[in-house]
């Protein structure tokens, strides 16, 4: 294994930035011993020193943006919404942790008071992905901070640079560097990490893979954290509207922003047959029409190349795949750019298909699929083992609320798209999704624990029934105080 791990950007082939692969036990060993302090300071205390990380970020917007963008390949408008959601998650995240762990009294009788307060769980792992290098581990980071819990962050190996520069952001807004420790490395380094006897818990954001297998590992690890945020196969809907163009501009969003690279994407298209051509027309041609460009593009582009050229020759080749088992193409999915990772969005009709493949496809590809009725609408959106994200278009408040409690989701949603999700509301999901620990709003929940306490200012007890006598053997019921 190499000691040192490079970061090249999608768009050009380049190198970006270089750095030492570090030691997994001595970043965790820090991490440990440091905890206790930082949870004994007072939360207003890590709540100002967070805000601080808040007006750095803002401070250094255009050149985290621009770091963002060159190594995601995303364009930079998007990189600069990407920086704006960190800076955001601050306050999100002090409002959710006075509101999801608040301490609590119930006074009773003869001074008895009953107390539920929050304690941190120590040392926590963070492991990020590629398609928000800053934005997703910051939604595990800044809620596991302000809970008093010291964090190492292990950012993808495929965008290092960005966990880097956000690591040096916390650490310049006076997060004391033994709190936050960044670890790079690759694959067996995140294995290591997630390994480690001295870690308290693990926050994951990623693909469904690698949270199955850290499922398994901490199976028999019942007093240690584990939040899972996975992919999805996630359906949107399309039922009795006579907008199309307004249809196809959501189902275009959902399927394409940020190439396709959002774990709430629409993967699957599910359309009323009788308005099914209407709108796969209009999808198609607006899909023509996106721009699909470097990141710093003019005019800029609506999408960059996926993170590598892996990742689009998988996509690439599972296109071929759905088409030679009997998908039918509507719109070609190709390689504009010789050598590199960009991809023009995709569109292919399964309907035909004898068996759809359940796996996430991440990237630029949408399946299609008709159907007859709303009721096989429903029954084929929940067609999957993932449960994260699905949306209806159209449709009557009816329709709606039969679609909201049968469709098997985390986050559903009504005449918008699968993605965008809100920071103020929990996202996450079930199934190959998520293992209920829901992040964003929610995050507070799995970066502290509850302890409930029985308190009284004085000494008090009695045993009312059951002993003996004692100056004989006969049972009693005197109260002795």
């Amino acid at each position: 294994m190499s000691d040192e791990l490079i970061s090249f950007e999608p768009a050009t082939g380049n190198e970006l930035w270089r750095g030492r692969v570090s030691d997994v036990d001595q970043e965790v060993e820090v991490a440990r011993r440091a905890w206790p302090e930082w949870a004994a300071k007072a939360v207003t205390f890590r709540s100002e020193t967070l805000r601080r990380f808040a007006d750095r970020v803002k401070a250094e917007s255009e050149t985290l943006a621009d770091l963002i963008a060159r190594e995601t390949g995303k364009p930079l408008w998007e990189a600069r919404t990407e920086v704006e959601s960190v800076a955001n998650k601050v306050d999100i995240s002090i409002k959710s942790y006075g509101e999801r762990t608040p301490n609590r009294r119930i006074e009773g009788a003869m001074g008895l008071r009953n107390a539920v307060r929050h304690k941190p769980h120590g040392a926590l792992a963070v492991l990020g992905p590629y398609n928000f290098p800053a934005h997703l581990p910051n939604g595990h980071i800044v809620p596991a901070l302000l809970a008093g819990n010291s964090v190492v962050f292990k950012p993808s190996e495929k965008t290092p640079a960005v966990g880097a520069k956000l690591v040096e952001l916390f650490h310049s807004a006076g997060v004391p560097q033994e709190v936050l420790r960044l670890v790079i490395g690759g694959p067996e380094v995140g294995k290591a990490l997630a390994a480690h006897d001295g870690l308290d818990g693990l926050l994951f954001t990623g693909s469904a893979r690698t949270g199955l297998a850290l499922n398994r590992q901490f199976a028999d690890k019942p007093g240690k954290i584990l939040a899972l945020e996975m992919g999805g196969n996630n359906p949107i809907v399309v039922w009795d509207t006579a907008d199309i163009a307004t249809a196809a501009i959501l189902v275009v969003q959902s399927a394409f922003l940020s190439a396709g690279q959002r774990c709430s994407n629409a993967r699957r298209l599910i359309v009323k047959d009788a308005m099914a051509d209407a709108l796969i027309e209009e999808v198609r041609t607006l899909a023509s029409r996106l721009i699909v460009d470097h990141p710093h593009a003019d005019p800029a582009p609506y999408m960059g190349p996926v993170i590598d050229n892996e990742a689009a020759d998988h996509l690439t080749e599972s296109f071929l795949i759905l088409m030679s088992n009997g998908g039918q193409v509507i719109r070609h999915m190709s390689r504009p750019v010789t050598g590199r990772p960009f991809l023009t969005p995709g569109i292919i009709d399964v309907t035909s298909m004898p068996e759809r493949p359940d796996i996430e496809l991440f990237g630029p590809l949408l399946q299609v699929v008709r159907v007859e009725t709303f009721e096989a609408a429903i029954a084929e959106a929940n067609n999957t083992s993932f449960g994260l994200s699905a949306s209806l278009i159209g449709a009557t408040p009816k329709l709606y609320d039969q679609f909201w409690a049968n469709a098997r989701a985390g986050v559903i949603n009504w005449n918008r798209p699968t993605n965008g999700a809100s920071s103020a509301a929990p996202f996450g999901g079930i199934g190959l999704s998520g293992n209920h620990r829901p992040s964003a709003f929610y995050a507070a929940d799995y970066c502290a624990y509850p302890v409930a306490s029985a308190e009284s200012d004085a000494i008090r007890a009695s045993i009312g029934v059951g002993l003996r006598d004692p100056e004989g053997s006969q049972l009693i019921t005197k109260k002795y105080l």
